[in-house]
């Protein structure tokens, strides 16, 4: 079997990758010719544990290939995924260009059945007009088929691998077919592919997203509500998340969550409701719960130095929007930087592997350490914003000694508050007494 994969960001290279490594010959196709050459030369250009040690295999295999050059890459393949970008327009929808724009061209370039899937989260409603986009240029026979992505930054190579289930919506037989042999090696241990028609399909990326967005911003209410009567969130998380209609996961409270998938997604869904006369309150809600939460450390650092940031410095740890990625977008890093500086202070910052986007992204507002340690020289405070696994073990000692303060605002709840009392250090934390 032969694919292509239309798109290299985060998606398309991981899907392109993971499916190289059972055996099929994937071309990956890219409009940007220095990121295919970087890609060509074995030179990854994302971040993702696991990804690059099976993407070296497989290109030096030659079961991986790259090009700009869209006929070229799709003239042999049985199935094309479009795994391009869909950003939010000004509205918040998501635009379609990129998709549609591919899909025109490639009713312009095919010869025989292909079955082209829609990996990218898309509104409901995008198979049929990537259906029609083919179909003014090419006559033949051909099925779209929608296949939603489910994959978490930081873990995507096992959940590709081993996924929990796969959605595939499709209105023709042949089309399930052929997506059922392509799934075939990824669900042996007998983790279902669900079958369905294309619109619930591309409902369901929208609404699994937003559902596990609803569950963080509900647990940073209740974290709000605990630091206000005196109680203590992990107390509470832990005794909703052991009833298993609730579950455990997502109800970890920090400072608001990030990325790719839950802003775009949470927007995109809003503004899919209001295109049919729905008010979906909820997510709304979830959506202004999340745009405060990202600063919610503020008013605790601004009470701690009596209102006046100005001349103070602070060191921050974390910079992309999780650990294990260096996925920067909507990261609360970001805005609290932007706070910070806007009321005179200064920051030096910190992270394994985002500093890079952060620089190219906002430039010199903050400075950049070698390391967690170099960070806190000279610092008043330290702030922590992304919960990589380095930061929860540090040497308190060392931290002591750079610090002016022994003082620690810590968005991501890394440390126990008896630990940090007995250590003499004023702290912070999240929904915590």
């Amino acid at each position: 079997m032969r694919i292509a994969v239309v798109g290299t960001g985060y998606v398309g290279l991981v899907s392109g990758t993971c499916f190289a490594e059972t055996g099929i010959k994937v071309t990956c196709v890219d409009i940007d010719p220095q990121k295919v050459t970087k890609l060509s030369n074995g030179e990854i250009t994302i971040y993702e544990p696991g990804l690059e040690k099976i993407f070296l295999r497989n290109t030096r295999e030659g079961r991986l290939k790259f090009t700009t050059n869209l006929e070229e890459g799709i003239k042999d393949a049985e199935i094309i995924f479009l795994a391009l970008p869909t950003p939010p327009g000004a509205d918040g929808s998501a635009d379609l260009k990129y998709i549609l724009g591919v899909a025109n061209d490639l009713g312009k370039i095919m010869t025989d059945y292909k079955v082209i899937v829609d990996k990218s989260t898309v509104p409901v409603g995008t198979a049929a007009k990537v259906r029609a986009a083919i179909a003014a240029n090419y006559t033949g026979d051909f099925d779209v088929v929608s296949n939603p992505e489910f994959l978490r930054e930081g873990v995507a190579i096992d959940d590709f691998m081993k996924p929990d289930r796969v959605v595939i919506g499709a209105s023709s037989d042949r089309a399930r077919k052929v997506m059922g042999d392509l799934y075939a090696p990824f669900v042996r241990q007998g983790n279902p592919i669900i079958y369905m028609d294309e619109k619930s399909a591309e409902l369901t990326k929208y609404a699994a997203n937003s559902f596990l967005a609803t569950k963080i911003s509900f647990m940073n209410e209740v974290a709000v509500l605990c630091e206000k009567v005196g109680a203590d969130v992990d107390m509470v998380r832990k005794g909703i998340g052991s009833d298993d209609r609730i579950g455990k996961r997502f109800l970890f409270p920090g400072i608001g969550y990030g990325g790719s998938c839950f802003p775009k997604d949470v927007q995109a869904l809003i503004m899919s409701s209001e295109e049919v006369g729905y008010n979906f309150q909820i997510l709304k809600a979830v959506e202004d719960v999340n745009e405060k939460q990202k600063l919610h450390l503020m008013p605790k650092i601004n009470a701690y130095f009596n209102n006046n940031l100005k001349g103070k410095h602070f060191a921050l740890w974390g910079l992309a929007f999780k650990p294990n990625t260096d996925d920067i977008r909507e990261a609360p890093a970001l805005y609290i930087i932007k706070a910070l500086t806007a009321a005179g202070a200064t920051v030096t910052a910190y992270d394994p592997e985002a500093m890079p986007n952060v620089q190219a992204q906002i430039g010199h507002i903050a400075n950049y350490a070698n390391d967690q340690y170099s960070s806190l020289a000279g610092a008043d405070a330290l702030i922590i914003a992304t919960e990589w696994s380095e930061f929860r073990t540090p040497d308190f000692e060392i931290i002591e000694s750079k610090l002016k303060n022994k003082v620690i605002f810590d968005g991501r709840n890394l440390f126990e508050n008896k630990q940090m009392k007995e250590l003499g250090y004023y702290y912070e934390s999240i929904g915590r007494p």
